[in-house]
């Protein structure tokens, strides 16, 4: 237990230090949904004339509405990115090292995945806390309940990165799979507007955004923000967790074949 205990943290303390030296990561992490947050809100609430009343019989703002959404953009992107390094770290050969290792193929990959939630997490805090100092706060006991939802919605979106990258060989192509997966699953979703605006516009986008797990990971952490619990919304995530972490751990598989380029 102590080797695993020990390896978990190594993976962990080694992403830690990764995102630590680079800054321009966390500085992109933050302008990017602050723009959203800032600039685009009110062009889209006056653009769709939205009147926001949640399901938890709150009066918020659009501004305040979209809040959840950029956390799961922040999320997204940097789920997609600590994959974006495992490309890397193949091509550099630190990946080998990795999954050669006596412990098992799927610690491993789960102790990467819990450090890139992690670093998930403290985007998401400093993101919330600037949107605090614009106005935009959530209840206090929301800051609490919120955690497990952000983390799970790192682990599951992780899971579908880490997929992603065990089937893509070269840097370059990873590149262009980010944006044809990003931009569709975050637009297709709730993040920036209702569910039922959707579908006044299109019954098939909004099957569409149903099914979307990203819709239901925004919504678990929109609940959570306002220490609400929809539990569909984590029923939904959870199986979605389940199905992309075992992907992943399946095409990290060396018996398939895919990963020959490991050694």
């Amino acid at each position: 237990m102590t080797a695993y205990l020990t390896s978990m943290w190594a993976i962990i303390w080694r992403e830690g230090l990764r995102f630590v030296h680079q800054r321009e990561r966390f500085v992109a992490a933050l302008v990017r949904p602050m723009v959203w947050l800032l600039v685009f809100a009110a062009g889209f609430r006056a653009a769709l004339g939205l009147s926001i009343t949640p399901p938890y019989q709150t009066y918020i703002t659009y501004e305040t509405y979209i809040v959840p959404g950029l956390c799961g953009m922040i999320i997204l992107f940097n789920g997609m990115q600590s994959s974006l390094s495992l490309v890397y770290d193949r091509e550099m050969g630190s990946m080998r090292l990795l999954l050669t290792s006596p412990l098992p193929r799927w610690w491993l990959l789960f102790a990467k995945l819990l450090g890139s939630s992690m670093i998930s997490l403290v985007q998401v805090y400093v993101f919330l806390l600037i949107a605090g100092l614009f106005g935009m706060v959530m209840p206090p006991m929301g800051y609490v309940t919120v955690f497990p939802a952000l983390l799970l919605a790192g682990l599951m979106l992780g899971g579908l990165g880490l997929f992603l990258s065990s089937l893509i060989k070269q840097l370059e192509s990873f590149a262009g799979v980010m944006n044809f997966v990003i931009f569709p699953m975050f637009f297709l979703s709730s993040a920036l507007y209702p569910l039922w605006k959707m579908a006044e516009s299109s019954q098939t986008l909004f099957l569409i955004c149903t099914f979307n797990p990203f819709t239901h990971a925004v919504e678990m952490i929109r609940f959570a923000l306002y220490a609400e619990f929809n539990a569909s919304a984590f029923v939904w995530s959870v199986l979605a967790t389940g199905v992309f972490v075992g992907l992943a751990i399946w095409g990290y598989d060396p018996a398939r074949g895919t990963k020959r380029g490991l050694g």
